[in-house]
């Protein structure tokens, strides 16, 4: 029995800068209004407003990509998004293969992407960086495409389990 498992963070060195440098000005803002001399801003009011903005910038990192690929299929969940894994059983997938693909062009970017508001065609696309992903195609006619940064070793994995694609 040959198993894949993959996690992956929000965690790439650009993204990180961008959060940073996009924080600054909102807390440079705050901060002289705070220490204004007819400032109304109360101590509590400062602190809840530097929580508020730290908070919502560093909820990025709660983000999580899990992606498994076992005898039983392929089971994936995009925290906070999904709570558990999601299971495509091997008997619902007519294709899987590992691709490269434009997260931009052909998604509109990375995250829970696809369906109702960027090009419907494709289907859907969870992923966190990079340009690699595993493109399923199942049973139903819907696509999903699961970002990756492990190329080979999913490879090798699907490769395992092809006989049992029907």
């Amino acid at each position: 029995m040959k198993v894949f498992k993959e996690e992956q963070r929000f965690t790439q060195t650009w993204l990180i800068l961008l959060l940073a440098i996009s924080v600054i000005v909102p807390i440079t803002l705050v901060v002289q209004e705070y220490l204004e001399k007819n400032s109304n801003m109360t101590t509590n009011d400062l602190i809840i407003t530097l929580v508020g903005v730290l908070g919502s910038v560093s909820i990025i990192f709660f983000f999580k990509l899990i992606t498994r690929i076992d005898e039983f299929g392929i089971h994936y969940q995009f925290f906070p998004f999904h709570f558990s894994l999601k299971k495509i059983s091997w008997s619902e997938i007519t294709a899987a293969k590992v691709r490269t693909y434009d997260p931009i062009g052909e998604y509109g970017g990375w995250g829970l992407k696809g369906g109702a508001f960027w090009n419907k065609g494709k289907g859907k696309c969870i992923n966190i960086s990079g340009d690699i992903g595993i493109q399923l195609v199942l049973k139903n006619g819907k696509q999903l495409l699961i970002g990756t940064q492990k190329e080979n070793q999913a490879k090798q994995v699907l490769e395992t389990y092809k006989n049992k694609i029907i």
